[in-house]
C-alpha cells in the first residue's frame, strides 16, 4: 500500500446511532426520557455494532425549540440529567467501545441565556456585540426579512430601543460571529466538552452563522437584485465561509483541537 494513502478518521466510516433523549429511556419514573436511562441500554446499543451515539440537544433549555434554543452551554438541562450524569455516560459508552456525539447550537442562543439577558440591557453592556443589533423606532423594522419559522426576522427592545435579528424563533436571537470575543467564548465552550470526553459535535444551522451585516440586496445570477424580503434572512455564503463550514462539519466535527488551532479560522 502507498504511503501516500490517507488514514481514514474514525468518523469517515462510523456508525452513527441518533438519539433523541425525552422519548428514548425514563430512568426515573418522570414520563421524559434521561441519560441514565441511555446508561441503561448501552449494552443493547453495543451489540448493535454502533461506533458512536449522535444526543439530540440535550443542554439547558427553556424548550421552545426542543433544546435547539440552548440557555447554558456548559449545563444539562435538568430534565436530562446532570453534568455528572454525561460524564459517566461518556465513561460509561467507552466500555463498549461507543463515542458520544452532541448536538451544537452555533447561530443562535435562547433569549435566556444570561448573555441575551446582559446584552439588552445596554448598548454599552460588554455582552451587546455577541448579538446582531440595529437602531430604529418601534413598529418600523430595519427591513424586511422574514424568518424560517415565519413572520419578521427583528425583534424591538424598547429599553435600548433596538431591534434584535433571529433567523428562527423570537426566542432565538442570532450570535454575531463577527465579534472576536463571542467566538473565543464558543472556542472555550468547545474545548471544555472536549476535556469531558466528548467525541464531537453535530453542529445546527451551520450555514446560518455567516451574515452580511449590511443586509443589502445581493444580485442573482443573472444580474438582477433580489428584493430584501427575498433574501434567505440576510446569509450570504464567501469562500472563507465556506472554509469554514467544511472544518464545522469535519474538523470540528470530532478533533479534539487547542485554542491556538481555532484561531486560524476566527
Amino acid at each position: 500500500m502507498s504511503n501516500n494513502v490517507t488514514e481514514k478518521k474514525w468518523w469517515q466510516s462510523a456508525v452513527v446511532y441518533q438519539i433523541y433523549p425525552k422519548s428514548f429511556q425514563d430512568s426515573n419514573g418522570d414520563g421524559v426520557g434521561d441519560l441514565r436511562g441511555i446508561m441503561e441500554r448501552l449494552e443493547y446499543l453495543g451489540k448493535l455494532g454502533i461506533d458512536a451515539i449522535w444526543l439530540s440537544p440535550v443542554c439547558k433549555s427553556p424548550q421552545a425549540d426542543n433544546g435547539y434554543d440552548i440557555s447554558d452551554y456548559q449545563d444539562i438541562d435538568p430534565m436530562f440529567g446532570s453534568v455528572e450524569d454525561m460524564e459517566a455516560l461518556i465513561k460509561e459508552a467507552k466500555k463498549y467501545n461507543i463515542r458520544i456525539i452532541m448536538d451544537l447550537v452555533l447561530n443562535h442562543t435562547s433569549n435566556k441565556h444570561r448573555w441575551f439577558e446582559e446584552a439588552k440591557k445596554s448598548k454599552d453592556n460588554p455582552y451587546h456585540d455577541y448579538y446582531v443589533w440595529r437602531d430604529g423606532e418601534e413598529g418600523v423594522e430595519p427591513n424586511d426579512m422574514k424568518a424560517v419559522f415565519g413572520g419578521s426576522a427583528w425583534e424591538w427592545v424598547p429599553e435600548i430601543k433596538q431591534y434584535y435579528f433571529h433567523q428562527f424563533s423570537v426566542k432565538q436571537p442570532d450570535l454575531n460571529w463577527e465579534c472576536k470575543e463571542l467566538r473565543q467564548k464558543i472556542y472555550e465552550m468547545i474545548n471544555w466538552w472536549l476535556e469531558k470526553g466528548i467525541a464531537g459535535f453535530r453542529i445546527d444551522a451551520i450555514t446560518f452563522i455567516k451574515k452580511d451585516l449590511s443586509f443589502a440586496s445581493r444580485p442573482t445570477n443573472d444580474g438582477e437584485l433580489y428584493p430584501v424580503e427575498k433574501l434567505r434572512s440576510g446569509v450570504f455564503v464567501t469562500q472563507k465561509h465556506n472554509s469554514f463550514c467544511r472544518f464545522a462539519k469535519c474538523t470540528l466535527l470530532c478533533t479534539r483541537f487547542k485554542l491556538t488551532n481555532i484561531r486560524q479560522f476566527g
